[in-house]
């Protein structure tokens, strides 16, 4: 059966918060003969059937509009829309239309309590692993056998800028290129050039690893690569450019060689001593030992990063109870950074697992909005991070499952663990809105959405160094909800493998050479920051086939189609913007400058072979 054209967007347009209420608006084909449509939702958890009533018509579009009560028995309402012809009903919800009444968690949400900044959606940016972007100080860089990781084991091995980065299994985790904040702050001016408005570091404290999830030290900036002063510097020269800082806070577990856990007695000066070894040490309850055994819960079995034990209130005032807490700490003068990502965020908690998880998760939140309520809280979650997500929690998550999940699986033809998965743009339009229609619009815009990262394999590897197909996951990144995010290099075509060749120093003689990539990024990121409509606009599919899909974005007349062609033929397609609300009009090529007319309600476009386009459409 053939499904009526029914539309709710969630930006202004769609819906308006007033007192207790919202009032919501969905556009149906006028010609449709609608006996009724209703707005369900469930104020006291129980179904209730709001009468919508029609509205003004815009060529072939009806809009209907109506309110819903706000729940007041819990911050997030959901709903959906009911309509009935003479013989048949349909249902609206998030993941789309449907014959029959769609669970709960597709209906549409609104937060009225709790909602991310507005700044984070208008970002770009631009994650940063220190150690393999500049090398500004080689004064202070890590010298070669100057300690080890491990024990006596793992000595650091220096390695020249641009060598090739060793595996796991060997000096991967203790080898170092030099990389420091000096470096990224002789940067800046290129950063600025090239479209960057906010940076994402990794760890930055003090850790005797290159990567530093192995934190030694949570209040001081790792001396390898620079000060607490420098870095103050630092984020005050940001401000002052009009970017952000977001810093990397792994508060799961530490090193071994953190001084309240000491396995290897490094900590000598110390009058109280570590953990490990001393079942009667004041930091034994820090962590969670098997009785007065040396035995001890780590991350993922990982025996070099011992886990914290968050029902002891020690470490609860130290990470984010206390005034002088980690989390309010770097938000505070003189650093003042914009918001914190939170390593493996869903797995900390009490005990074996991550029992009370939630429960530390919105601690986090709490504290980071009492010193800046406009400080974001971003979690790190590899899958699925829907139940984080609903307000009271994170404002938003790095976005593997609802962004970098289906886009690999698309272009790559693969899954988040390398392993064939080959689907087509209907499937992975169906991925997409069912990971979105899970969370409030607002935090589907807070989505820090990323093609790779330091714990994946370069997407541009995956593609086998495809340049064409590279090209349109990079306008999926800039057109897409949520906000984008480059991991460094990725501008000027880096390659990597699995982490931790993904850490390849930057080459910045591809720069200078100014790579054809750089360019190409260079005019994504201006359309981005130039078009409302991909910050915050409505979502809307057009077409999603075989290998060829397109979406609109729409934030009030400022409209943007994203257009892709992933097969290895040419195609022409037919798109239906009269679902936009327009007849006639014309269709600019914000990539390449051309432009195309539209007729009677349809826009035809032709694409080459793994082409993409950005349109931006207008009204005759």
């Amino acid at each position: 059966m053939n499904q009526p054209f029914l539309f709710h967007g969630q930006d202004a347009f769609w819906v308006e918060q007033i007192p207790d209420a919202l009032r919501v608006t969905v556009a149906i084909k006028a010609e449709l003969a609608v006996e009724h449509l209703y707005i369900r939702c469930e104020p006291d958890n129980e179904e209730e059937l709001i009468a919508m009533k029609p509205g003004d018509r815009k060529n072939r579009l009806r809009y209907w509009h109506g309110e819903l009560p706000l729940n007041h028995d819990k911050d997030l309402t959901a709903y959906c829309f009911k309509l009935l012809t003479r013989n048949q009903q349909w249902w609206l919800s998030g993941s789309g239309v449907t014959e029959r009444v769609p669970g709960r968690e597709f209906h549409f949400k609104f937060n009225r309590c709790h909602q991310p900044p507005d700044w984070f959606s208008q970002q770009v940016f631009y994650q940063i692993f220190p150690d393999r972007f500049n090398n500004g100080d080689p004064s202070i860089s890590v010298r070669a056998g100057e300690y080890c990781l491990k024990g006596s084991e793992r000595p650091t091995v220096v390695k020249d800028w641009g060598e090739p980065v060793a595996g796991h299994g060997s000096s991967g985790a203790s080898e170092f290129y030099g990389g420091d904040l000096r470096g990224i702050e002789n940067k800046l001016d290129y950063l600025e050039q090239l479209g960057v408005t906010a940076l994402y570091l990794n760890p930055i404290f003090k850790a005797p690893s290159n990567h530093k999830y192995d934190t030694t030290d949570y209040l001081t900036i790792d001396p390898h690569l620079g000060t607490n002063e420098q870095f103050a510097v630092m984020v005050n020269k940001l401000h002052q450019r009009g970017m952000r800082i977001i810093l990397d806070a792994v508060f799961n577990h530490t090193s071994v060689d953190h001084s309240w856990f000491d396995k290897y007695q490094r900590n000598d000066s110390m009058q109280r001593k570590g953990a490990f070894g001393h079942p009667d040490s004041p930091y034994r309850h820090y962590y969670q030992f098997d009785g007065d055994s040396d035995t001890y819960i780590s991350w993922k079995g990982i025996d070099s990063l011992p886990k914290l034990n968050f029902s002891n209130p020690e470490v609860q005032n130290f990470i984010y109870a206390g005034d002088e807490a980690v989390i309010k700490h770097w938000l505070k003068p003189p650093y003042t950074i914009d918001g914190w990502r939170f390593d493996v965020i869903h797995m900390l908690g009490e005990g074996v697992g991550a029992k009370n998880n939630a429960h530390y998760v919105q601690a986090f939140r709490q504290a980071a909005k009492s010193v800046n309520p406009n400080s974001f809280v971003l979690g790190e979650h590899f899958f699925e991070a829907s139940s984080w997500l609903q307000g009271e929690q994170e404002d938003g998550a790095m976005n593997y499952y609802g962004f970098g999940h289906p886009v690999r699986a698309f272009l790559a033809g693969q899954d988040i663990s390398y392993h064939p998965c080959q689907i087509d743009a209907a499937t992975f339009a169906q991925w997409l809105d069912e990971a979105r229609s899970k969370i409030p619009w607002l935090n589907q815009l807070s989505q820090l959405n990323q093609l790779d990262s330091h714990d994946t394999a370069r997407f541009l590897t995956l593609l086998n160094n495809d340049q064409a197909l590279m090209q349109q996951a990079l306008i999926m990144l800039f057109a897409y909800v949520g906000t984008p995010c480059l991991y460094y290099g990725t501008e000027v075509a880096l390659e990597g493998g699995q982490d931790p060749d993904c850490r390849r120093c930057f080459p910045w003689e591809r720069v200078e050479a100014n790579h054809p990539m750089l360019g190409f990024v260079q005019q994504l990121i201006a359309v981005r920051k130039e078009e409302a409509a991909l910050q915050t606009g409505s979502f809307q599919w057009l077409h999603a086939l075989g290998r060829q899909l397109a979406f609109a974005r729409s934030f009030g007349d400022d409209r943007v189609i994203c257009v892709l062609n992933a097969d290895k033929q040419p195609v022409s397609l037919d798109l239906p913007v009269w679902q936009l609300g327009i007849e006639a009009g014309q269709a600019d090529d914000l990539l390449a400058g051309d432009n195309l007319i539209v007729r009677s309600g349809m826009l035809t476009i032709n694409l080459l072979a793994k082409e993409g386009k950005l349109l931006k459409l207008a009204a005759k």
